[in-house]
C-alpha cells in the first residue's frame, strides 16, 4: 500500500527524495475512481518542478488535479457522442492560477486583514489566526481579552498570546466556534486523533446514496462544451468550493452562486465568481429555502461548503437534497473530514496547513525561525479541482447507471495527498515567477477585472468564462432558458 504519511524532514543540505511525475499523481487520481485508461492518451502535461519557491510539490497538485477535471469533462464530452479530444495542462499555467491573483480597475485588492497570520505563544508554540472576516477577527479578540474592532494592533494580540499556551489558545477558539489552528510537525499531527481517523481513508469519495433513473446527457452539437445544459448550484465560500464551480462553469456548466444577504464576502468572490449566475436567498427564512428548493429540483449538481451537518439542519443535506431531486450529484466539502473529533472543526486553507505540518516542515526546509506558509493556498485550489473533478465522475455514473451520488473532499485529506507526492529538491530557491503573460481582462460588475485565464486547454471545446463575475444578488433566483 502506497505510504501518505511520509513525514520525513529536509536533510540539511536541502536535498530530498524525487516527487512524483504529474502524470503518476493524474494517473493515481483517474484510477481511484475507475475512470478509463484510455483518456490518459489524450492528456497532455508540460512543464515540471519547481514552478513555485516550495519544498513541496505544488505545481504537480496544481497540474494533476486541474487536468483530472478537465480530463472528466472531456469524458462527459465523449458520453454526449462526441469525437475524444486532447486535454492538455501546463505545470507553470495551473500553479499560476492557484495563486488567486487578479486586479480591479489596475489594482491589487487587500484580501489579508492586519491580524491575520501567525504568532508565537507563551509556551513557544505558535497559532495562526484568520481574521480577514470581522466577525472572526472580533471574536479572536474578544477570546484574547483584547479590545474589538479594526483599531487593535498585532502588538496588543502578541502581548495577549504570550500569556498562553498555544494549543489551549486553539481548543478554546474551537469551542467557541472561531477558527485559530496551533502549528503542529508532520510527526505531531500523525499521531493526533484526527489524523488517525482520517488513516486509510481516501484522498476523495464518491458515493451512492439513492435510486433514481439515469438521466442520458444531451447529445452534443458541434459548438457546444462539454458540460452545456448542466446546471450547477454553488453554495460555498472564499476558494475552495468557488474555484469547483468556476471550472465547471469554464466547461460550459451553468452555475448559480447563492450566497446570503446577511454573511459577509471577501474580495476573492471578483475573481472566483466568473462565468456564474449570482443570487441572493437567505436559508434562515422560509422564502430562502422555498428558493433553492425550487433550484434544486432541475439542478445535476449541488455544491456545499458548509461544516459537517449544516446543511442537514436547513433540510438540505445528501439525503434531503437526493429526495428533493433524485439523481443529484451532491458535492460536499469540509476542512478536516466528516468523521473524528475535528470534523465538525471550522477551517481555512492557511490553518489547515498550520495544524497539519506544512508550516513547520517549509519552515525546516527554509532555515526559518518562525512557520513559513506554502506559497500560495494550494489545499483550497486543489480541493477545488477535485470537487470539480469527482462531480463530473458523479454526473457520468449517474447517466449511465442512474442514482444519487454523494462527493465528499477535506481540507485535510488533500494534504495528505498533497505530502504523498515527495519533496522538491532546492524548490525553494525557485523565484516566483512573473504573473502578467497569464492574465485576461474584461468587464465585471466589480470593475474592470484582471485575472489568470484558465490553464486546461481543450482541442475541439476550448474553455472559457461567458459571463462577467457579478456582485452577489445580481441575478433572479430562477435558471436561465438553454
Amino acid at each position: 500500500m502506497e505510504n501518505l504519511m511520509d513525514s520525513r524532514p529536509l536533510p540539511p543540505n536541502g536535498q530530498s527524495r524525487t516527487s512524483k511525475t504529474a502524470r503518476d499523481a493524474l494517473q493515481g487520481l483517474w484510477r481511484a475512481l475507475d475512470m478509463p485508461d484510455e483518456a490518459m492518451d489524450y492528456v497532455d502535461l508540460s512543464g515540471g518542478e519547481p514552478v513555485l519557491p516550495s519544498s513541496f510539490a505544488v505545481g504537480t497538485a496544481a497540474q494533476a488535479s486541474m487536468a483530472a477535471a478537465a480530463l472528466a469533462a472531456a469524458e462527459l464530452w465523449t458520453l454526449r457522442g462526441a469525437p475524444r479530444q486532447r486535454v492538455a495542462v501546463d505545470m507553470l499555467h495551473a500553479a499560476q492560477e492557484c495563486r488567486s491573483y487578479f486586479t480591479l480597475d489596475g489594482v491589487a485588492p487587500e484580501v489579508h486583514d492586519k491580524l491575520t497570520g501567525v504568532y508565537r505563544c507563551g509556551d513557544g508554540g505558535w497559532v495562526r489566526i484568520h481574521a480577514n472576516f470581522a466577525h472572526h477577527r472580533d471574536g479572536a479578540l474578544a477570546l484574547l481579552g483584547c479590545p474589538t474592532g479594526p483599531s487593535t494592533t498585532r502588538q496588543a494580540v502578541e502581548q495577549a498570546l504570550s500569556q498562553r499556551r498555544a494549543l489551549d489558545v486553539e481548543q478554546e477558539a474551537a469551542d467557541a466556534g472561531l477558527v485559530v489552528a496551533a502549528m503542529r510537525s508532520f510527526e505531531e499531527w500523525d499521531r493526533h486523533p484526527q489524523c488517525l481517523a482520517l488513516a486509510g481513508q481516501p484522498v476523495m469519495t464518491v458515493e451512492r446514496i439513492g435510486e433514481a433513473d439515469p438521466r442520458p446527457l444531451p447529445r452534443y452539437t458541434h459548438d457546444a462544451r462539454p458540460l452545456k445544459d448542466i446546471r450547477v448550484l454553488d453554495l460555498t465560500r472564499i476558494i475552495a468550493g468557488p474555484v469547483c464551480g468556476r471550472a465547471l462553469a469554464a466547461y460550459g456548466a451553468d452555475v448559480m452562486l447563492i450566497n446570503s444577504p446577511h454573511l459577509p464576502n471577501i474580495e476573492t468572490i471578483a475573481e472566483t465568481s466568473r462565468g456564474k449566475l449570482s443570487v441572493h436567498a437567505d436559508l434562515e427564512t422560509a422564502d430562502g429555502r422555498i428558493a433553492l428548493a425550487n433550484l434544486l429540483r432541475s439542478a445535476h449538481v449541488f455544491v456545499q461548503g458548509y461544516r459537517p451537518g449544516a446543511m442537514q439542519a436547513l433540510g438540505f443535506g445528501p439525503l434531503e437534497a437526493a429526495q428533493l431531486r433524485p439523481g443529484i450529484v451532491y458535492v460536499s466539502l469540509s476542512a478536516y473530514g466528516d468523521s473524528g473529533p475535528w470534523a465538525q472543526r471550522r477551517g481555512f486553507d492557511s490553518l489547515v496547513q498550520t495544524a497539519t505540518g506544512f508550516n513547520h516542515a517549509e519552515a525546516q526546509a527554509a532555515g526559518a525561525p518562525a512557520p513559513k506558509p506554502l506559497p500560495v493556498q494550494i489545499l483550497d485550489h486543489t480541493s477545488g479541482h477535485l470537487m470539480a473533478y469527482g462531480a463530473q465522475v458523479a454526473l457520468a455514473r449517474q447517466a449511465t447507471e442512474g442514482g444519487s451520488w454523494h462527493v465528499r473532499v477535506s481540507l485535510a485529506q488533500t494534504a495528505r495527498w498533497l505530502r504523498s507526492l515527495g519533496r522538491v529538491a532546492n524548490g525553494l530557491q525557485c523565484p516566483m515567477p512573473p504573473i502578467a503573460g497569464f492574465l485576461e481582462t474584461g468587464p465585471s460588475g466589480f470593475g474592470q477585472l484582471a485575472a489568470v485565464r484558465h490553464a486546461a486547454q481543450f482541442s475541439l471545446t476550448p474553455a472559457r468564462w461567458v459571463r462577467p463575475s457579478m456582485p452577489p444578488g445580481s441575478h433572479p433566483t430562477v435558471w436561465p432558458f438553454s
